[in-house]
């Protein structure tokens, strides 16, 4: 669990940050599609997108600059054996969930459900789906030597637990509209 929960920071990151520091111009710029639904919606805005990238890929470059680790005996592993990969890991990650948070937002709208709307389930584990879709792309041999099978079902089984925490403390401080 502790493997886990280390190896997708950069991906539980990006998400709570853009809905701090997001707002402004949304990513669709206010258009519809030909259902009439927004393609995104507004919760998806440039700035969010771009500064929960950033802290996303900071926060992985921090944790491999901070080389070898141990927590509770558990040698932690690193996002890569040099600056590049790592970069391209913790990018990765962070990127790939803003894009599974905002995939899951274009088939939320095509189905009819309105921002904020809940879809259990898929809400709790979209980002965590585009994360590892984008770094299994772009760096194969680090996802399957780090993902193993039960470090995966760890992410599955506390990713849902962590998002419902996280989005009830975000809604209590008044930075999400709902709390879900």
């Amino acid at each position: 669990m502790v493997i886990a929960l280390w190896l997708m920071l950069p991906a539980y990151i990006p998400s709570p940050c853009a809905a701090l520091f997001g707002g402004g111009r949304p990513i669709d710029g206010g258009r519809t599609m030909a259902d009439g639904n927004r393609i995104l919606g507004d919760g998806k805005t440039i700035r969010g997108f771009v500064a929960g990238s950033l802290c996303g890929i900071i926060l992985g470059m921090m944790l491999f600059w901070m080389g070898d680790i141990q927590v509770f005996g558990i040698n932690l592993p690193s996002f890569g054996d040099s600056v590049f990969s790592a970069f391209l890991v913790t990018a990765s990650l962070a990127v790939g969930s803003l894009f599974g948070d905002m995939a899951m937002s274009f088939v939320k709208r095509r189905i009819g459900k309105k921002r904020g709307a809940p879809l259990p389930g898929v809400d709790q584990l979209d980002f965590v789906a585009g994360a590892w879709l984008i770094t299994i792309i772009t760096s194969p041999a680090w996802f399957f030597s780090n993902f193993t099978s039960s470090v995966a079902l760890a992410v599955i089984i506390i990713t849902p637990l962590l998002h419902i925490t996280t989005n009830i403390i975000g809604y209590l401080l008044g930075v999400k509209k709902e709390p879900w």
